[in-house]
């Protein structure tokens, strides 16, 4: 195989081809036309001399060969790209770029407000799209169609990077004027009924079993070891309402205390310390190795970092 041979689109072709394994998609990932996709893979298959994507019963599927070149053909289009962007800088004032991020309700009612205030100093003219978690799927991140996605996980790809925003320590919000306000105690934690509110990682959710408490997050696996479990009336994947609850039912929450301080001027509820330890949580940011050299994108992660930092040191976090 001689290197003069070789159109560097056609690397670009197979990366796509292979994230999606199906034509019509890998062409409308790189904005081209299905039939010259199509060409792309007659070419890519000569040059290799093997079929690269077989047809299945289960859609298109990748030869041997083709999963050994994903990797490598990865690593050389990010080494060029790499190269591509040396000297680069990205103008915020200037740019008009939009910014996918994925967040969790928390993340977004505390991080996004003072990072578009930021924005609209340093980089009046760019756009934030922030979409909720079930919007996104790993391969929505993978293929770098979402800039970031902040959120506390569970698990975490190997293959994503990510940093830190900031760890936070729960808090208790319960109804004020009530008898658990009065004597908050762990015996009238467990006697009050409370709502429980978690949504981590990314993707479509699913249900809840109440009986499986580990499967329940931080808070309820705190009290099964010991030995307890909450009195649990209502389940929800968001922090707001899971704060109304508290204020509108009488249900206690307990939440990360960035989210609990949103309602420090709410006469309604009151912010007491949990009555057992929880261990912190921490939210994180993760984007795809394909926009870790972007110079847009790195500028967007630096600013991030940096409202997270005051946030974190005006709540001493």
């Amino acid at each position: 195989m001689q290197l003069d041979k070789i159109d560097l689109n056609l690397l670009r072709y197979l990366d796509s081809l292979l994230r999606e394994q199906n034509v019509t998609h890998a062409a409308n990932q790189l904005g081209i036309t299905q039939p010259a996709m199509s060409n792309g893979l007659r070419r890519l298959r000569d040059l290799f001399h093997d079929p690269l994507l077989v047809r299945t019963s289960d859609g298109m599927m990748p030869t041997a060969l083709a999963i050994q070149l994903q990797p490598r053909v990865q690593n050389i289009l990010q080494s060029v790209d790499e190269v591509l962007h040396l000297g680069q800088n990205f103008e915020a004032q200037s740019s008009s770029r939009v910014f996918r991020i994925m967040a969790s309700d928390y993340a977004e009612a505390t991080l996004i407000p003072p990072l578009m205030k930021k924005l609209q100093e340093e980089a009046p003219n760019v756009i934030l799209d922030v979409m909720n978690p079930s919007d996104v799927s790993f391969h929505d991140v993978e293929k770098g169609k979402v800039d970031l996605v902040i959120n506390r996980f569970d698990i975490l790809p190997q293959s994503f990077h990510q940093k830190s925003v900031w760890v936070d320590h729960f808090s208790c919000l319960v109804p004020a004027g009530s008898e658990i306000a009065k004597n908050f105690s762990l015996e009238a934690y467990l006697a009050s009924p409370h709502v429980w509110v978690s949504k981590t990682g990314f993707g479509v959710g699913v249900g809840i079993q109440p009986e499986e408490v580990q499967k329940l997050g931080w808070v309820d696996g705190s009290l099964a070891d010991l030995g307890f479990k909450r009195n649990i009336r209502l389940f929800t994947r968001n922090y707001n309402v899971a704060m109304r609850a508290t204020e509108q039912l009488g249900l206690v929450a307990t939440l990360p205390s960035l989210a609990t301080r949103l309602m420090k001027d709410n006469k309604s509820v009151v912010v007491l310390p949990p009555p057992f330890d929880i261990p912190p949580v921490e939210l994180k940011m993760l984007w795809s190795p394909l926009l870790q050299h972007d110079p847009g994108h790195i500028w967007l992660r630096s600013t991030i970092a940096g409202c997270a930092r005051t946030i974190a040191e005006n709540n001493n976090l």
